[in-house]
């Protein structure tokens, strides 16, 4: 009877975190160049010892990737957002750890500091690093990421080129989505920039998750739920009827 409890249990389990990786999915529904997370449930096979684990399936869930279909771009006419065109292009920025992440998040700004960052805070890297912005009159962003500025008080008409955003091609490269959001490099490194890339300026790419596939996901989630409770519950009622039949009359 343990066996069909320890299954039942590991299932619970699985389905309480992938109800938790959809409503992390549905909360970022309107967030700026989310990906959705994917959950894959799996058995493990236990092995060894001469204990016949191989009868024990325990359920195993595991957020093994992002949906990486684009998301729609709207247009917002702000000089600093921009939609990266290619489905594979990312944009390179600086994680926490100070390592190199890449990310589809386009709503950038110019922070106190003056280094240029995404909308969560993320400093963006150009072509030599860390992008920093002096003070200008105007700023605008070309098709192929070059940053140009009107100094203060500078001519209009003769802007000068700042830098250029690092955008990198995922294709063919194995990374995967973190915690925060950011696409790394499985293993650590770094991507070469594709000057090839370009982006949409005055727009930004909207999350990918779908809300109705969500909301589908997340019945059929609940409902293995109580599949998996009533599993517990028969476990628990055949336990008890064996019990009364072994026991010994008064």
């Amino acid at each position: 009877m343990d066996k069909l409890v320890y299954t039942a249990a590991t299932g619970l389990r699985a389905h309480m975190q992938a109800q938790a990786a959809i409503a992390n999915n549905m909360a970022n529904a309107s967030t700026t160049g989310f990906r959705a997370d994917r959950v894959v449930f799996d058995r493990i096979e236990l092995k060894g010892g001469g204990a016949q684990l191989e009868a024990r399936m325990p359920t195993s869930e595991e957020v093994t990737d992002a949906d990486r279909a684009p998301g729609s771009i709207q247009s917002t006419g702000r000089a600093l957002d921009v939609a990266i065109s290619g489905a594979n292009d990312w944009l390179a920025v600086q994680a926490g750890d100070g390592s190199e992440a890449y990310t589809r998040r386009g709503d950038l700004d110019v922070a106190a500091s003056g280094v240029l960052q995404t909308g969560d805070g993320f400093i963006v890297q150009g072509q030599a690093g860390p992008i920093t912005v002096p003070p200008h009159d105007s700023l605008t962003i070309s098709a192929d990421g070059t940053i140009s500025i009107v100094p203060q008080g500078g001519d209009p008409r003769n802007a000068q080129v700042l830098d250029r955003l690092k955008l990198v091609d995922t294709k063919g490269s194995v990374t995967l989505k973190g915690m925060d959001n950011l696409l790394r490099v499985k293993g650590g490194g770094t991507l070469p920039a594709n000057l090839d890339a370009k982006v949409q300026g005055g727009a930004l790419e909207g999350s990918n998750v779908n809300m109705t596939q969500a909301l589908v996901d997340m019945i059929e989630n609940q409902r293995s739920y109580e599949v998996q409770a009533n599993l517990m519950k028969s476990a628990k009622d055949m336990d008890e009827s064996s019990t009364s039949v072994m026991r010994l009359p008064s």
